[in-house]
């Protein structure tokens, strides 16, 4: 079996995905990198090889014999870079949101099945053993039919993370509510077994608007100001980006279209960080507790007065890995996706839907309130993907 040749667009912190998919010899290794900031190269050849091909505009990679491509660029070159590729024939790994407007994630859909080029999208909690050990409870009926689904986000490295770069700056995600909940918005989508065709919202830039001190980042990664102990209170906060105008705080209602209704909440200024959801059915409710090492989910299904005491407690083990084990799952399920056409646990039709959903919340949310509908996706797109889009083996490489 020889080796997938794969590509990496975007250096940045997320470009350890490219590095658990090097593995020369054993299926799979990274040939070709690129990153606009020529600084972000270097070192590169030390990660990946001497023979690594290196490149400052992912233009020069189209013709480059890449058998898949990795796309970890900020969000809102998404839509024009996997374009590119997806017309070029090459499988391309989106990292998650797939694009910043419903619009923009109906286009690469469209080129995916017009040029019958392999389209997936990194939305990582989908192997996240917590979810998964509620998707599995829902599935076993523990809790009858699900009614409602909710989730509560701390983020509480949000001023750290998502207000001294491009994320601070909504032309680069549309808003916090999109960038950072395509995640939950998916995961509230799965457990809750249907698609948001309705929302109102409500939020504001509450805190971190207030912080005069800014300054331009360019060419540092996040990893260079992260700091858990300098940078608290929230107010104390200090090098923020020049533009902020994204929300840091917002909450969302959603009526999915099976009738099952949601929310979600997400502050970028708690102490604590993890998320927390609750499913409630016609038999019980679930929810979590902790999100990585140490979590549980616990489950009610006996009327009673509040009793921490669950009839059912399930432990979440936690595999080693980043995303509390998942994003090995995630590369590996892209690979056998490249090479083998299979089925996966992530779906660029879901993708869309989280774009959707929190991109009409986000425009409720700067209208007051105001309740919208989330159009569907094209059923013949839905039905395209919903029938398995063909990962053809690359010649000699089956």
């Amino acid at each position: 079996m020889d080796d997938l040749r794969l590509g990496v667009i975007g250096l940045g912190v997320r470009s350890g995905l490219a590095e658990l998919a090097h593995r020369p010899g054993k299926g799979s290794r990274l040939v070709a990198c690129c990153d606009r900031d020529p600084r972000m190269l270097s070192g590169v050849r030390e990660r990946f090889g001497p023979d690594l091909i290196t490149v400052t505009d992912h233009r020069e990679l189209l013709d480059a014999d890449l058998d898949g491509v990795f796309v970890l660029t900020p969000d809102h070159t998404h839509e024009p870079i996997g374009l590119d590729f997806l017309q070029a024939g090459i499988p391309v790994f989106l990292e998650k949101p797939l694009a910043i407007t419903t619009e923009g994630c109906d286009r690469l859909l469209a080129a995916a099945r017009a040029y019958s080029t392999p389209l997936y999208v990194g939305h990582n909690m989908r192997h996240m053993p917590v979810v998964t050990a509620m998707r599995e409870l829902i599935d076993d009926g523990v809790i009858g039919q699900v009614k409602a689904v909710w989730c509560r986000h701390f983020v509480g490295h949000g001023g750290d993370f998502y207000f001294k770069d491009w994320h601070a700056d909504r032309r680069n995600t549309t808003g916090l509510l999109l960038q950072k909940g395509a995640h939950d918005l998916d995961v509230i989508h799965w457990l809750g077994g249907g698609y948001t065709r309705r929302v109102n919202a409500l939020g504001g830039l509450v805190v971190y608007g207030d912080i005069a001190s800014r300054r331009d980042r360019a060419g540092e990664r996040m990893t260079d100001w992260l700091s858990s102990e300098d940078n608290w209170p929230p107010l104390s906060q200090r090098g923020l980006n020049p533009v902020v105008d994204v929300e840091d705080l917002s909450m969302v209602n959603m009526r999915l279209d099976n009738g099952v209704y949601a929310s979600y909440e997400q502050c970028h200024f708690t102490p604590d960080y993890w998320r927390n959801y609750t499913v409630i059915g016609t038999e019980g409710r679930l929810e979590n507790f902790g999100d990585a090492e140490g979590a549980v989910v616990k489950v009610w299904n006996r009327r009673s007065d509040y009793r921490a005491d669950a009839d059912l407690t399930v432990s979440v083990e936690t595999p080693e890995g980043t995303h509390g084990g998942a994003d090995p799952h995630l590369v590996a399920e892209f690979v056998r996706f490249v090479r083998e056409g299979t089925s996966t646990v992530t779906s660029p039709v879901a993708a869309r839907e989280a774009v959707a959903a929190g991109y009409a919340a986000t425009a409720s949310l700067r209208e007051d309130g105001r309740a919208l509908d989330v159009p569907p996706t094209d059923p013949e797109i839905a039905a395209y993907f919903a029938n398995g889009q063909r990962a053809t083996p690359p010649p000699g490489r089956a």
